[in-house]
């Protein structure tokens, strides 16, 4: 397990607009902030982190650490969150992993959903196709015609098992008759190294952490997993376009800050609100774009009834294809 912490030393600009909620709104801390980060730094759970972080560091004026744990499918980092005092003083950058698919995927799962506060959504996005440049084929049936030919002989990458990029993967193979060995990394930048280097031969990684090595040549994109094309890269087509088998195939993914359950409702709304304002600003709306994410503004209650939209949709997925581990 991992357990890197660094602390934030960028501010983004200042808000030109607060959010309307921020009138009433007087909750601050009065210690130290954390920011818990459930898997490795570079991918899109570490990215919202140190966007946030940067931001109530520089609203607050104090200091807020994002601190990597990783392992477990996001399920330590999640656990580590759940120790902390329910203040607002501990944030978990969580994703559709640890907070909705994780719940009916692990076995022996130490936490349940009640046992986490909602604070709010940030971003979201499709999964994206990947291939190492190396491997023949620049379609999606072009692909699956390669897997055919060589069952079982190509592995893909994932930023862990129990995350979205793992069963969008386990899903595709399923759907085309095609097999793949799964080889499961620690986030997001690990795995795009390995990608890169040819170690694993194809992938299923957010669109918002891989457009810069898309647009480098650096791995080849095929297609997104969303039930539509990408704004922010129209080029690649949905994978339910390119063949009958996949017609059904629909996952995106998504970011937001949760507490430990309890958190006060002062504490709950400043945090909430300080998101919006951040998630309004053109630097994030700008940032997100070039990412490729669409940002995800709305209540605690909001994120907490899409939460449960999420885990319920998942429970079904998982169990009609028969999958459950244990958290390892």
């Amino acid at each position: 397990m991992t357990n890197i912490t660094r602390r934030i030393a960028l501010a983004l600009p200042s808000a030109v607009l607060a959010a309307p909620a921020l009138a009433q709104a007087e909750w601050r801390p009065t210690q130290q902030m954390r920011i818990v980060v459930p898997a490795a730094p570079a991918g899109t759970t570490d990215i919202m982190a140190r966007m946030l972080g940067a931001h109530l560091q520089s609203r607050f004026s104090s200091t807020v650490v994002v601190e990597n744990r990783s392992g477990g499918g996001g399920t330590i980092g999640t656990l580590e969150v759940l120790r902390a005092p329910a203040d607002g003083h501990t944030l978990l950058s969580g994703n559709i992993g640890p907070q909705s698919i994780a719940y009916s995927l692990f076995r022996n799962l130490q936490y349940r959903p009640e046992q986490l506060q909602p604070v709010g959504n940030m971003i979201r996005g499709p999964n994206v196709l990947l291939l190492h440049p190396s491997i023949p084929a620049n379609t999606v049936p072009e692909f699956v015609a390669h897997l055919k030919r060589n069952p079982g002989r190509l592995a893909y990458g994932s930023s862990g098992v129990g995350q979205s990029p793992h069963l969008s993967g386990v899903w595709f193979n399923q759907l085309t008759g095609t097999e793949a060995t799964h080889v499961p990394f620690r986030g997001a930048g690990p795995l795009m190294i390995d990608l890169i280097a040819g170690n694993v031969q194809f992938s299923f990684d957010n669109l918002t952490t891989s457009v810069q090595q898309i647009r480098a040549g650096q791995v080849k994109a095929l297609a997104v997993t969303s039930a539509d094309r990408s704004a922010q890269m129209p080029e690649l087509p949905a994978l339910r376009e390119t063949m009958p088998e996949l017609a059904n195939y629909d996952v995106s993914t998504w970011f937001g800050m949760f507490a430990a359950a309890g958190v006060p409702t002062p504490a709950l709304n400043r945090l909430n609100a300080e998101i919006n304002l951040m998630l309004g600003t053109s630097e994030t709306q700008a940032r997100f774009a070039q990412m490729g994410g669409v940002p995800m503004p709305g209540t605690p209650e909001d994120f907490a009834n899409f939460v449960q939209a999420e885990i319920t949709k998942w429970r079904g997925v998982i169990q009609r294809e028969g999958l459950q581990i244990d958290v390892s």
